[in-house]
């Protein structure tokens, strides 16, 4: 089984700065990507930042480029979202995803976390 669990998000003033986690359990897990996403109400769900398995590079979407930062622990088991100066139109649920290919193949999302901006 594959399960991806989140903690961190709340309520923060801008420019302030939050850190999401997602601790990814499972067993002789691989993967093509893993990478955090966010979703607004009533709007699509947005890809901020992704490792790729293929190529190794981690990619950032340009509005959170210079204030986001992908990482992962040694193990590769939880991956991190560091965000700062935090801005209103960040407000959203954050999710992390996994792209798992064996043994469970599948797309698997945590569970969601509110991350609020505003003073």
């Amino acid at each position: 089984q594959v399960q991806l669990v989140q903690s961190g998000g709340g309520l923060v003033q801008p420019g302030g700065s939050l850190r999401l986690s997602c601790a990814i359990s499972g067993s002789n897990l691989d993967w093509h990507s893993i990478g955090w996403f966010r979703q607004a109400p009533g709007k699509e769900r947005d890809g901020l930042s992704c490792i790729s398995l293929n190529d190794g590079a981690t990619n950032y979407v340009h509005f959170v480029r210079g204030r986001f930062t992908m990482t992962r622990s040694n193990d590769g088991r939880t991956i991190y979202l560091q965000m700062n100066n935090l801005k209103p139109e960040d407000s959203a649920v954050y999710y992390c995803n996994a792209k798992i290919l064996v043994p469970y193949y599948g797309n698997y999302w945590g569970q969601g976390t509110q991350v609020t901006v505003s003073s």
